[in-house]
């Protein structure tokens, strides 16, 4: 993980984090101050930013919201203090309404992003300083060192480019806490045939099957957020198993790049999750990427014990194959 350390200090009113990079200091301010690519990796994890306004200039503002599973949106905004590119600038990091307008009732602070280089590429240390130690001890309740801290440990893919980071590697399953996973796999092909085959019954049925032998024998897609969904496995002759489904309600729809679902087993009591899909294209191959809620650790544990992540695999492979032929 990028990520090398991550301290608050009461006294002084800060929080700092400090992550390496195997990349030149030209290279971190650049995906820092172009808000598409500052966008592919500032929200953490089911909160994905989004910058509407970029002004990098002395007394400048940016404003950006984050959009949750639930399609609830975070709005923030940045005063730009200092620019002293490619080194570092300061920004008053402040909550917002959708408008723009400062939220007095929550904290605003001051951060700054040094960028140094090193032996090996860079180093970021990002320093947050706050007007109180209540502030402070606010900001660290509602989660920000945890969120901060994956939020930038997205960045190495954008820094190595997603073919780099991904090719080669198969469908990667990467468990983020007790109860939320992240799955990857790159794919050949542009983003709106891969949304596409994620979101067209005839394409569905083609690979979304899981290990060689299984059918998806009924195939109800959601359409727009509130709609249900419904797919059911059944087995060849032959081949061991039990038919099986899920079905669940789509909660965000963003084509092409997002899309947010319940899931539940089918007949069952089973807890369900809750399905993140995100879709992100660099130079004609996109990169899937799946968060999953689990209900509790034994729950996560359960579904990732079943063979989860080689299902996938075969269930990916399977598509790049139909995507070469559509």
């Amino acid at each position: 993980m990028p990520v090398t350390e991550v301290t608050t200090d009461a006294e002084a009113l800060t929080m700092t984090l400090t992550a390496e990079f195997p990349a030149p200091i030209e290279r971190l301010w650049e995906v820092f101050t172009d808000p598409r690519q500052l966008e592919r990796f500032w929200g953490p994890p089911g909160y994905p930013a989004t910058f509407t306004s970029f002004d990098l200039t002395v007394g400048g503002r940016a404003r950006y919201h984050m959009t949750s599973p639930q399609g609830e949106k975070y709005h923030a905004t940045w005063e730009f203090l200092e620019l002293d590119g490619p080194r570092s600038f300061t920004v008053l990091d402040s909550f917002a309404d959708e408008d723009g307008r400062v939220n007095e009732e929550l904290p605003t602070s001051r951060m700054t992003l040094v960028f140094e280089p090193t032996a090996t590429g860079s180093r970021l240390e990002s320093v947050t300083r706050f007007t109180s130690a209540e502030a402070l001890e606010q900001v660290v309740a509602m989660g920000m060192i945890e969120g901060t801290t994956m939020a930038i440990d997205q960045l190495g893919r954008v820094l190595e480019g997603l073919r780099a980071y991904a090719q080669g590697k198969g469908t990667q399953t990467e468990i983020l806490d007790d109860t939320h996973v992240r799955i990857t796999r790159l794919i050949e092909g542009p983003i709106d045939l891969v949304w596409r085959a994620h979101h067209e019954p005839e394409l569905l049925r083609k690979w979304m099957l899981g290990p060689d032998g299984w059918s998806l024998v009924e195939c109800e897609v959601a359409s727009e957020v509130g709609a249900k969904y419904r797919y059911v496995w059944e087995p060849g002759e032959g081949i061991e198993g039990e038919r099986f489904g899920f079905d669940g309600e789509a909660l965000l729809i963003e084509p092409p790049r997002r899309a947010v679902t319940t899931e539940h087993m089918t007949g069952t009591d089973y807890p369900g999750t809750l399905n993140d899909l995100n879709l992100e294209e660099e130079d004609g191959a996109t990169l899937i990427t799946l968060f999953i809620e689990y209900p509790d650790k034994e729950t996560r544990d359960i579904v990732l014990a079943t063979g989860m992540t080689e299902g996938m695999e075969s269930s990916y492979a399977r598509l790049e194959g139909v995507l070469a032929a559509v």
